[in-house]
């Protein structure tokens, strides 16, 4: 069986309060919806921003930063298994994709309970691309064929340490293929050569079998137990801390 989540299991914050939704609407599963043009002037940015600058679509602030610009599109060994940021327009898909995954997924992600519309999925949305303009997150649709089956991403940076986090899930009905490995794979490559990043590590719940199996395969050591770590709905979880660094990849 293919592995699912990482990191505890948890993928990033995937909703934001109601006071932050305000009354943006959208068209459900993939149609134009309103803040798109807002949307493609930060995918602008994301792709055109020179290294060592990263800047803040709020407040026109500029953040130093010794980290590259991000590939906003990556290719796996699998030729129709890519990595993209993710977009505005991908709220419905994803939300769907949550929504029919809900039992599966809850095992190991926190949020899951709080994403309840395609609202928090596209508030979600937003607040990455916001996090991925500043340099400190980024979040890529796992597309299969241009079909999103999945996240996966750095969730947290250490601009100053070159650390990140990584996060990640996958639909049920795609497991057990080596989509997951091979995008784990992906993303890696993508921290040590584009970020220039020096160690990418994933904390995995001690029970999530399928999630440590691709740190396994993917050779990430283990370092040892966090224990009671995270919250996890209704009692604590343990966390296996795995990472690889740049000299070792």
């Amino acid at each position: 069986m293919e592995a699912v989540h990482a990191f505890s299991g948890t993928c990033s914050d995937q909703i934001l309060s109601d006071s932050e939704r305000g009354d943006q609407k959208f068209v459900f599963l993939g149609t134009p919806i309103s803040g798109r043009h807002h949307q493609s002037r930060m995918q602008k940015r994301l792709s055109a921003r020179p290294s060592g600058t990263l800047e803040s679509t709020r407040s026109g602030r500029r953040f130093d930063s010794e980290l590259r610009p991000v590939t906003p599109e990556i290719k796996t060994e699998m030729p129709w298994l890519i990595l993209r940021l993710l977009r505005e327009e991908d709220a419905g898909e994803l939300f769907l994709r949550n929504d029919q995954n809900r039992d599966h997924l809850r095992q190991w992600m926190p949020w899951l309970d709080e994403t309840k519309s395609a609202s928090d999925t596209l508030n979600f949305i937003r607040r990455s691309l916001e996090s991925a303009t500043a340099g400190t997150q980024y979040h890529y649709a796992l597309l299969l064929d241009g079909e999103l089956v999945g996240v996966i991403g750095f969730n947290s940076i250490e601009k100053l340490n070159h650390c990140a986090t990584m996060g990640y899930w996958l639909a049920k009905s795609q497991m057990g293929r080596g989509y997951m490995t091979a995008a784990v794979k992906a993303l890696i490559e993508e921290g040590f050569q584009q970020l220039a990043l020096n160690r990418i590590q994933a904390r995995v719940a001690t029970g999530n079998y399928q999630s440590q199996a691709v740190c396994d395969r993917l050779g990430l050591k283990k370092e040892g137990v966090l224990r009671q770590a995270e919250w996890l709905y209704d009692h604590y979880v343990d966390l296996t801390m795995n990472s690889v660094l740049r000299t070792e990849w």
